[in-house]
């Protein structure tokens, strides 16, 4: 297989665990949510934040080993 090819197939399986991950912490308290009539507006302001501090952390470790 060609390194395109494996390129192709991390970013796809990375694409899976973000969404596994988002929509399990998609919608936590602090999130905003603004509901009128057919139209919802989503702010999710919280998720934001825990996946900050969790990438940050990652990224921490990663760099502590290299």
């Amino acid at each position: 297989m060609t390194d395109i090819g494996k390129l192709f197939i991390f970013i796809g399986v990375l694409f899976v665990i973000i969404g596994l991950v988002w929509g399990l912490i998609g919608k936590l308290p602090g999130d905003i949510t603004f509901k009128k009539g057919n139209t919802t507006i989503y702010f999710p302001i919280v998720t934001s934040i825990v996946i900050s501090i969790i990438l940050s952390l990652i990224f921490f470790i990663i760099g502590r080993f290299r």
